[in-house]
């Protein structure tokens, strides 16, 4: 019904507050990371997954860029990847969502 109300929007001359709102609706029906929804374990990168994989460990983003042989920055850029794609904002949330879907 959602993807009816897009269609229908996008003939609409003057939507006005509809397309907020259609857009709301679209996102409180979209599946969250950490429900167990595998789709979400195809969003995370290779690079992504070693990094998820060394983020439960003790070591530091610069340590996790030295043994991956990658920049502290490009480790920076992937963390945030992950947090965002996992919906997390911490690196044990990030950790746990992980789990819970079975990426490490």
């Amino acid at each position: 019904m959602l993807r009816e109300a897009r269609l229908a929007l996008g003939r609409c001359h003057d939507p006005g507050r509809l397309a907020d709102l259609l857009t709301r609706a679209e996102r409180a029906a979209r599946p969250t990371p950490g429900t167990g929804d595998p789709r979400f374990a195809e969003d995370l990168s290779d690079r992504e997954l070693a990094v998820l994989r060394l983020l439960q460990t003790e070591l530091t983003q610069r340590e996790m860029a030295a043994q991956l042989f990658v920049s502290f920055n490009t480790v920076k850029t992937h963390v945030r990847s992950i947090f965002r794609k996992l919906d997390a904002s911490t690196r044990t949330e990030a950790v746990q969502r992980g789990r819970a879907l079975g990426l490490i």
